[in-house]
């Protein structure tokens, strides 16, 4: 590991010796160009002040937010029991296919890669009728001490 670090070392002055003598040296003007040529992209995923249902979110919290970010991964054919958020959050499903259904018997199905707004302070379950796992990144708006969400375990799966 020293060696490595010496050899670097080394790399690096033979090259800004020689772009300070004769310009710039091969190697750290591919470098360069490689660099201008790639570029930060940003897409903006979603944009919104309603969940998925349609239906309005809330005024924010009073007092110190607590920002959460959580992976899940479901398993093909799992099932979350009944439950509520009485939290914002959003995601982005990474991969495979969740159902969500509330308990008005409404659904959304989010494919791989898009956004989704869960619902607020509103009952609903997941479930995971695809063929691979769900991976799916989950951000919240919290604050200490609540519960990112409130299981139901008197509202049976059917």
């Amino acid at each position: 590991m020293k060696t490595m670090r010496l050899w670097m070392l080394a790399a690096i002055l033979v090259c800004g010796t020689t772009t300070a003598c004769f310009g710039q040296c091969c190697c750290c003007q591919k470098s360069h160009a490689d660099n201008a040529a790639q570029k930060v992209e940003s897409t903006e995923l979603i944009r919104t002040s309603q969940s998925w249902d349609g239906v309005e979110l809330p005024e924010y919290l009073q007092g110190r937010p607590e920002l959460v970010a959580v992976k899940y991964v479901f398993p093909v054919g799992q099932k979350l029991g009944w439950h509520h958020h009485p939290v914002m959050n959003y995601g982005v499903l990474m991969q495979g296919e969740l159902t969500i259904i509330g308990l008005d018997g409404k659904e959304k199905v989010v494919h791989e890669g898009e956004p989704v707004v869960e619902m607020v302070n509103t009952i609903h379950h997941g479930e995971n009728r695809g063929t691979k796992p769900v991976i799916l990144y989950m951000f919240y708006l919290s604050q200490k001490e609540l519960p990112l969400a409130v299981q139901h375990p008197e509202i049976p799966l059917e």
